[in-house]
């Protein structure tokens, strides 16, 4: 599968220790992610991430454009409900776009592991019934 991480400033070190936690399960599958989320993730796990631009430059729509193409299976994106930033309008983007070609999209912590164990049990593997081969 191939997964993107996002992760808004404030939850930078949530997703790298989340990604410490299931390495294991990550490293089976194809990574990408904006700059400096990528950066930490990758230099605290190891893990191989495809790093686009940072968030504020345009890593956000490069990831929403893969989405369009059907390119991304699984998104993982830490956002910060708290604060306001100019980017939100690509937030609302993303997730209008996961709705749109039916990818599961994990806002927080408790729904990023319960996306990881659905992946880890093989539940996630529901483009082979809507679009088999």
């Amino acid at each position: 599968m191939n997964i993107a991480l996002i992760a808004n400033d404030a939850k930078k070190e949530l997703m790298t220790q989340f990604c410490i936690a299931y390495c294991g399960t990550l490293s089976k599958h194809n990574l990408c992610a904006t700059g400096t989320t990528g950066k930490m993730v990758s230099e605290a796990t190891g893990l191989e991430i495809t790093r686009f631009l940072s968030g504020v430059q345009g890593g956000e729509e490069q990831i929403a454009s893969r989405i369009a193409y059907n390119e991304i299976d699984l998104l993982l994106l830490f956002r910060d409900p708290l604060s306001t930033r100019p980017e939100d309008p690509n937030e609302a983007n993303l997730m209008r776009l996961c709705d749109v070609h039916n990818v599961p999209i994990a806002t927080n912590i408790a729904t990023a592991e319960a996306l990881i164990h659905a992946l880890e049990r093989g539940d996630l593997d529901w483009r082979d019934i809507v679009n088999p081969k």
